[in-house]
């Protein structure tokens, strides 16, 4: 089992490490400029000790009385300042660099995220909480910050000190270098080790509960309504209390494994200190090194030593990026509902004619179909109704018309168009749908109702929703149309979403028509006012109507009744009532003797 998690990390670590790579070379320039200017600063650094022991040396063997070495002193003490303020200048430009590659990356991120979440599937969105996906986004968006910190001016810059302190060193004396070179590969290999393989794990861990979390907080707060109606806030206190208490033992784990790294590391940098510093001493006690060669040790040390103990800070940094990252790379790697064709062109719907010809689907890995060559069409204008027990397949109907799935083999036109060659956006533009629990954005009410046609004029919104019988209630509102409506449309009655819902398909004016019929939990007055206005609604369109209630389909042109996948029977209310032994009717009976609430 360890074997597999170790293998799943490296997995993720090199899709991360490569989505990163990719990022990078959309701004090969900026990239340029950030890695020259930290190689430079590096440059400086290593440099600076040199100058310091000169410096040590001229004012040890001579007096300031003495010219030359006088002279000598000011260069070295000159070089080393303009090679510290060469460094800040020059970190100064690496880094706003730096600033626009990862405000770039992290606005690319953000909008490649949203635009491949927003183009899920519904059984993507339906599996995965909304707030557990924006804690995603959002984390992967900051941990991109940090992992361009860590790698380009911290590690890069550490590696470029490591080597050059070495070869520095192993210049004047190479037992040195060779003991500096040996010691940090060791201190490296033993923090890699550690980081990536004992903290990595448990921070990953910790992550995903922190992202259960997430989703726990905004279910119950989405959900407060439900919650208060059942006087269940202990409940949910409880069940929150759980989650946390998880949250916080796999964090505590993390922090701990951190705590340990630290100090092996520490320890591991105070033996490496130990060797340099006891054989510089031993090389002055031999004669073989100035009280300049100490300083030039001392001084490469500490500043070698500072960049190693970053080393070891920053592959927790690594770790800890990488961690947050995963899941949006994961995101971003998962395929969508239903691709597009690079050669899809917008469809034209002009009449609104439907054709399913032997199509055949199945839900995504399951072996059974729910359609099998299933043929039928709907004529421009005509008024279907949907029935049928429930889990017979009319829902998912509506759903291969949208293209929210892709059928497994057959065709579905429209208007005699291919709609797997079509844009899905012009698809979808051009269907007008009411849903059974309309949703609808916290934004105005004239936002929400001009949803289904931007830059619709003021009076074409209130003529949509006089159509829609909404048009009273919202002038009432304190704002009117400028009226917020809360999360979802909480603000708003259920009749009342519903108006608005239907103002909205109105305004959209498309062809084809769906009604995922929602009168059936409203009071009577409620229902009068939306049956009207779904009548209007509905002239001279394509109208494919999910029926849940079956006293709502009596007045459409044709029934299509769905048992099991297929369309076992069809014409209008009067003919199918009259099939004895038939499922329409026996749908009708088993309604009005109350023997079900929801047969379809």
């Amino acid at each position: 089992m360890d074997r597999i998690h170790h293998k799943l990390r490296d997995g993720a670590f090199r899709d991360v490490l490569g989505h990163t790579v990719q990022q990078w070379r959309r701004q090969p320039a900026r990239l340029a400029t950030v890695l020259t200017a930290q190689l430079a600063a590096t440059l400086a650094d290593v440099l600076m000790p040199f100058y310091a022991g000169r410096l040590v040396d001229r004012v040890a063997q001579g007096t300031a009385l003495d010219a030359t070495a006088w002279d000598a002193v000011l260069t070295a003490f000159f070089v080393g300042i303009a090679l510290i303020f060469g460094a800040t200048i020059v970190r100064h430009v690496g880094s706003t660099a730096l600033m626009e590659l990862t405000l770039k990356m992290m606005t690319d991120a953000a909008s490649d995220a949203f635009q491949r979440v927003q183009r899920f599937s519904t059984d993507w969105h339906a599996n995965n909480f909304a707030g557990s996906t924006m804690r995603k986004i959002t984390r992967g968006l900051w941990a991109i910050d940090l992992l361009n910190y860590t790698l380009l001016t911290a590690l890069f810059p550490s590696l470029a000190m490591l080597i050059g302190s070495a070869v520095l060193l192993g210049w004047h004396w190479a037992v040195m270098g060779l003991i500096i070179a040996c010691g940090s590969i060791v201190y490296l290999t033993l923090t890699v080790a550690l980081s990536l393989g004992y903290v990595a794990p448990a921070a990953s861990l910790a992550n995903r509960w922190d992202t259960k979390l997430g989703g726990a907080l905004a279910d119950a707060i989405s959900c407060n309504a439900v919650v208060k109606g059942f006087g269940a806030e202990t409940r949910e206190d409880d069940r929150l209390a759980r989650v946390v208490a998880k949250w916080r033992d796999r964090t505590r784990r993390t922090w701990v494994r951190a705590t340990i790294n630290a100090t092996t590391q520490s320890i591991a940098i105070l033996a490496l200190r130990t060797a340099v510093v006891g054989y510089a001493l031993l090389l002055w006690s031999r004669g073989q090194a100035t009280a300049g060669d100490i300083a030039l040790v001392l001084t490469s040390f500490f500043l070698l030593q500072g960049y190693l103990r970053d080393v070891g800070l920053n592959l927790r940094y690594l770790q800890r990026s990488v961690n947050d990252l995963e899941e949006l790379v994961d995101i971003q790697g998962q395929p969508l509902g239903a691709a597009e064709d690079p050669s899809a062109r917008p469809i034209r719907i002009t009449e609104g004619h439907i054709e399913f010809e032997k199509v055949s689907f199945h839900y995504g890995s399951r072996q059974q179909p729910l359609y099998r060559d299933l043929s039928v069409s709907i004529q421009a204008g005509e008024r279907v109704g949907l029935v049928g027990p429930s889990g017979s397949g009319k829902t998912t109907f509506v759903k291969l018309i949208q293209r929210l799935y892709d059928v497994s083999d057959g065709v579905i036109l429209i208007d005699r168009q291919d709609i797997s060659r079509v844009t899905q956006a012009s698809l979808r533009s051009q269907i007008a749908i009411v849903q059974q629990e309309p949703v609808l954005f916290h934004r105005s009410l004239a936002e929400n109702i001009a949803y289904g046609r931007t830059g619709a004029s003021q009076a074409e919104i209130e003529q949509a929703a006089r159509l829609a019988s909404a048009h009273n209630f919202i002038v009432q509102l304190p704002k009117g149309y400028g009226t917020l409506v809360g999360e979802r449309g909480v603000k708003l009655s259920g009749g009342e979403r519903q108006r608005v819902a239907i103002a909205r398909a109105f305004l959209a004016n498309a062809r084809i028509l769906i009604l995922d019929e929602a009168t059936s939990s409203l009071d009577s007055e409620s229902e009068a006012l939306i049956q009207s206005a779904m009548e209007r609604l509905t002239l001279g369109r394509t109208t494919l109507v999910v029926a849940h209630r079956l006293s709502t389909v009596r007045a459409l042109d044709r029934l299509l009744v769905f048992d099991r996948g297929q369309i076992v029977e069809q014409g209008d209310h009067d003919s199918l009532i009259r099939l004895e032994g038939g499922v329409y009717s026996r749908l009708i009976k088993g309604q009005a003797l109350g023997s079900t609430t929801d047969p379809v």
